[in-house]
């Protein structure tokens, strides 16, 4: 193992992803002259009406509730940037761990995660619904953009890492692990899984593992971040989690008497930089460990190895749960929550039992579709709305549709 990866490292490591040598795409095409695979689903990742759809769904503050706080576009953009700083010190690929940061929420609701668990719930007949798994839906079927195929015909490893990034989806024996045990894994990576091999019994590569912990990173501290402007808790009830505490000491000792949102920022690139370091140190540490010789060695390795030490993990857990009680449980945000919850099952329930009044091309073809299908697409159908299109829609159909203002 060298031992010179780290920090400032440019060339790319044995053990990381190498883009010329892909496993291809489901539906062949030529190599492009100018884009290596990855550079190349990056693009069209960008480039994807379910990314712009990004810019106008709620994170954790709806739209209206004011233009700085983050939505899943900002989000996904901060995610994308800690990614690759993670896989630049790693020497990972950079443009693969991009990739996956910028296509990881692509399957998100209107709404946030109480969209999603409405959504879920008006699905659970009929195989449930899974933001993860609505992703690689988004990517290798409802885009549709191309003449030659459906979705976004995006490289193997790509794939790979969208679907498993937090780890393996089943067992040597094929059964379901983490959340999906004693149950059957999602129908989107089912029905997909029938089509093309993506090794749903091993972890993933490198760069997977470094987007899914940016994801954490970036959740984390810019929640804190939005909870703070939004009057949701006040900096010093921050002392009751000690890694913030610390943080905070260690800001107004450097800059006292500091304007509150200098300093809000100061703790907040803080809390990144922390955790971001203790990554890439934990990273190197691993990497020695299991001395890696290719990406497949990453992939069996049997463990995370891009990811927190436990002594970070276990401050991560604290921050979290400072999170739960005081922003996604205020009783504000839990108001609001509830207001969009009956938008998204309102709409489910029209749409499902009148499909025709979704508009075209979703009310074509209703007349071959078992109802299975027929909710599976209304599903489809407002999973892509971003919130604003949610209200709308339903002020379309309802006569009492939520005051969000």
């Amino acid at each position: 193992m060298r031992s010179d990866i780290g920090f400032g490292a440019q060339s790319r490591a044995i053990y990381a992803q190498d883009p010329h040598q892909s496993r291809g795409r489901l539906v062949p095409e030529p190599e492009s002259p100018t884009r290596t695979p990855f550079q190349r689903d990056r693009d069209r990742i960008i480039h994807s009406s379910a990314f712009r759809r990004l810019k106008h769904k709620t994170q954790v503050f709806v739209y209206h509730e004011g233009d700085h706080y983050r939505t899943r576009l900002t989000h996904t953009i901060e995610v994308s940037q800690i990614a690759r700083s993670l896989s630049r010190a790693l020497r990972l690929d950079e443009d693969l761990a991009e990739c996956l940061a910028l296509s990881h929420d692509l399957g998100h609701t209107p709404f946030g995660h109480e969209g999603e668990d409405v959504m879920h719930e008006c699905m659970a007949p009929y195989d449930g619904f899974d933001h993860n798994a609505q992703s690689l839906r988004v990517v290798t079927h409802l885009e549709q953009r191309y003449a030659d195929f459906d979705g976004l015909n995006l490289s193997w490893e790509t794939l790979e890492g969208l679907v498993k990034h937090n780890g393996p989806l089943v067992g040597p024996d094929g059964a379901p692990l983490g959340k999906f045990k004693g149950g059957e894994l999602p129908f989107a990576i089912r029905e997909y899984a029938a089509k093309q091999d993506l090794l749903l019994d091993t972890w993933p590569g490198g760069e997977a593992q470094a987007a899914a912990i940016a994801d954490d990173i970036a959740y984390d501290a810019h929640d804190l971040d939005d909870g703070l402007r939004a009057g949701l808790f006040a900096i010093e009830d921050m002392r009751d989690v000690p890694f913030l505490a610390d943080i905070l000491s260690e800001v107004d000792a450097k800059y006292p008497g500091l304007e509150e949102s200098r300093r809000i920022h100061e703790i907040v690139r803080r809390s990144i930089t922390r955790m971001v370091e203790d990554v890439i140190r934990e990273a190197i540490r691993n990497l020695a460990e299991v001395e890696p010789r290719s990406v497949h060695d990453i992939r069996m390795a049997g463990r995370c190895l891009v990811g927190f030490s436990a002594e970070m993990a276990a401050a991560e857990r604290e921050v979290k749960r400072f999170l739960f009680a005081r922003v996604y449980r205020h009783e504000d945000v839990l108001a609001v929550r509830r207001l969009v919850a009956k938008v998204v099952r309102d709409l489910f329930g029209r749409f499902h039992s009148d499909p025709s009044l979704m508009p075209s091309p979703w009310n074509v073809g209703l007349e071959n579709l078992a109802d299975k299908e027929i909710a599976r697409r209304v599903c489809d159908y407002i999973a892509g709305m971003t919130d604003r299109y949610a209200i709308e829609e339903h002020r379309r159909l309802f006569d009492d549709t939520p005051d969000l203002g």
